[in-house]
C-alpha cells in the first residue's frame, strides 16, 4: 500500500459538468427574479450551494432570506437532475481511477453536492461498491471549508499531510490548503492555470488522463 492517497473533486474533476451546473443555477436565479450574467456564477462553483447564492448576492449588493436561499438550492438541484440525465466522465477519468485502484494507491471522492444531485455523476464513473464518497449530506460545512476533505481521510483512515486534493476551482485549492493537504489543479473546470496556482496548487494537469500520465510528478511509483 502507498502512503499517499487522492482525494477527487467531482464536478469538473471527474465528470464534464461544471457547465450544467453553472445553467441550473442561472435558470434558478432568473426563477426567482435574480438576473446575473452566467460567467459571475461560473466563478463560484465549486462552493456549497447556500455560500454560492449568498456571494453572488453580495456582488449584487443585497442580501437574501433564509427560505430564498433554500428554494434556490432546491431548485438548481431539481433544475440540474432533470436537464443532466447523461453525464459523462472527463477524458482519463475512469482509467486513473481504476490505475490507482490496481496500484493499491487510496483515493476517494469529495463533492460539494449533496447525494440526490450527485448520484448521476457518480453512477457515471462506474465505481467499486466500496469506493470512498463525502458528499454535502455527510458535513457540517461544504467548501471552501475544509470538512469534505478531511471527512475523506477520515474514512481511508490516512493523515491529511499525506494526501493530494484533486480538483478543478480555486474553492478546492483553498479547501486542500484549508485542511493541511496538496492541492493538484485540472484545467477541466474552466479555471486558468495561474488561477490555481496562486490559489496554491502544486501541480496543474489538463484533465485526469494529463494527470493519469504524469502520477510519477507526486511521487507515486507507479
Amino acid at each position: 500500500m502507498h502512503d499517499a492517497a487522492l482525494v477527487f473533486d467531482l464536478d469538473g474533476t471527474l465528470v464534464d459538468t461544471v457547465y450544467q451546473h453553472v445553467m441550473a443555477w442561472h435558470e434558478a436565479l432568473n426563477d426567482c427574479g435574480i438576473e446575473l450574467s452566467i460567467w459571475r456564477i461560473h466563478r463560484r462553483i465549486g462552493m456549497s450551494g447556500g455560500l454560492l447564492v449568498r456571494a453572488l448576492a453580495r456582488e449584487l449588493g443585497y442580501g437574501l432570506e433564509q427560505t430564498t436561499i433554500e428554494r434556490l438550492q432546491s431548485e438548481h438541484g431539481r433544475i440540474y437532475r432533470e436537464r443532466n440525465k447523461t453525464i459523462v466522465p472527463l477524458p482519463g477519468a475512469k482509467d486513473l481511477l481504476e490505475l490507482l485502484t490496481r496500484e493499491n494507491v487510496q483515493w476517494a471522492i469529495a463533492t460539494s453536492s449533496h447525494r440526490n444531485t450527485a448520484q448521476t455523476a457518480l453512477q457515471a464513473l462506474g465505481l467499486p461498491a466500496e469506493t470512498v464518497v463525502i458528499t454535502h449530506d455527510e458535513v457540517e460545512r461544504a467548501k471552501p471549508n475544509p470538512d469534505l476533505f478531511l471527512a475523506a481521510a477520515q474514512k481511508l483512515d490516512v493523515a491529511m499531510k499525506d494526501t493530494f486534493v484533486v480538483g478543478d476551482s480555486v474553492w478546492d485549492m483553498l479547501s486542500a490548503q484549508r485542511a493541511g493537504a496538496l492541492g493538484i489543479g485540472l484545467l477541466s473546470g474552466g479555471y486558468s492555470l495561474s488561477e490555481l496556482v496562486d490559489a496554491g496548487a502544486y501541480r496543474v494537469y489538463e484533465d485526469p488522463a494529463d494527470l493519469a500520465a504524469n502520477l510519477h510528478e507526486l511521487g507515486l511509483r507507479i
